[in-house]
């Protein structure tokens, strides 16, 4: 399957493990490339190590190499839109970047049991369709994401248990 955003997210994973850092790719990108189904991602979720306390700390001190990150996104081209999202933008794609430290309290997946993935030369962590069941059954939870996404959750919720049950 042809896919550009994750094209993209090699492109900075690839720096990313340049610094030591293995990101773990979230969302309907990451969605699309284990189920090889399109999703229609809108952007980028690239999550790395950061204080589990996740929204608890200050948004310039809860991602562990926040300023090593940022030169990176602005040499890639990408500026910083909204700190307290960790946006950025190159004007045809947002990545944001999350905390992977919170995986485990958020939606009970533990961070050994992901699996590192490599292409080529570039680490990352993808979760399997069992994680990724139990991440969007937690997002699913979240008020504010139920009313932005428009029940999109929902869907990926049951085509996942759908292949589970398989």
């Amino acid at each position: 399957m042809d896919n550009p955003k994750f094209d993209e997210f090699i492109k900075i994973t690839k720096k990313l493990n340049d610094i030591d850092i293995i990101p773990l790719l979230m969302g309907s990108v990451g969605l699309e490339v284990i189920t090889e189904k399109s999703w229609y991602a809108q952007d980028l979720d690239i999550h790395v190590p950061g204080d589990e306390r996740g929204w608890e700390v200050p948004p310039e001190l809860s991602i562990y190499n926040w300023s090593e990150i940022v030169k990176i996104m602005l040499w890639m081209q990408y500026s910083l839109i909204d700190l307290h999202e960790h946006e950025f933008s190159n004007g045809a794609l947002s990545v944001e970047f999350g905390i992977i430290d919170t995986l485990p309290n958020f939606a009970g997946v533990r961070l050994k049991d992901l699996e590192i993935h490599q292409m080529e030369d570039v680490k990352y962590y993808l979760p399997n369709p069992a994680q990724y069941l139990c991440i969007y059954e937690a997002s699913s939870k979240d008020s504010y994401r139920a009313d932005q996404n428009n029940n999109k959750d929902s869907r990926k919720i049951e085509f996942l248990r759908s292949i589970l049950l398989k």
